[in-house]
């Protein structure tokens, strides 16, 4: 599964607002829990606890936090822009300022890792996520995230 079908423009958000690690992650759960109409609780908790195993700030601005969750039927994308970097216990010790979020069932896995293995490529990629970082609305943040097809 290509990443443009896990991740539609309205699991993007652009200039996203939170005041640190324990909260960004409660406002990604809340806001995917909306989208997918399943329980926010649920899904912070999964993060929460794949987080306590060791961060997901994988370096340069960058964090892929991720969860395996029983009751989803596919695995699902968001992705985010914060408004201002957060501490985030990343390898390189940078606040995060660029968030990919996958949760997926744990039938899954080979998908799941294949995606996470995708996005944080191209997260990486010193080009796009300067573009990311200069992307204003949720619509320009999926294009320059996905890139040319």
């Amino acid at each position: 599964m290509m990443l443009a079908e896990l991740l539609p423009e309205h699991h993007v958000f652009a200039a996203l607002r939170a005041a640190d690690k324990p909260r960004l992650l409660a406002e990604l759960a809340r806001r995917a829990g909306a989208a997918l109409g399943l329980p926010h609780g649920e899904i912070a908790a999964a993060l929460a606890a794949r987080e306590a195993l060791g961060s997901t700030g994988v370096g340069a601005g960058i964090a892929v936090p991720h969860a395996q969750l029983a009751h989803l039927p596919a695995t699902q994308a968001f992705l985010a822009r914060l408004d201002r970097p957060v501490e985030f216990a990343s390898v390189d010790g940078r606040p995060v300022d660029l968030v990919f979020v996958l949760l997926g069932p744990p039938a899954a896995r080979a998908e799941h890792l294949a995606a996470l293995a995708a996005a944080t490529r191209r997260l990486r990629d010193p080009a796009v996520a300067a573009a990311l970082r200069r992307s204003d609305d949720p619509a320009t943040l999926r294009e320059r995230f996905l890139g040319p097809d």
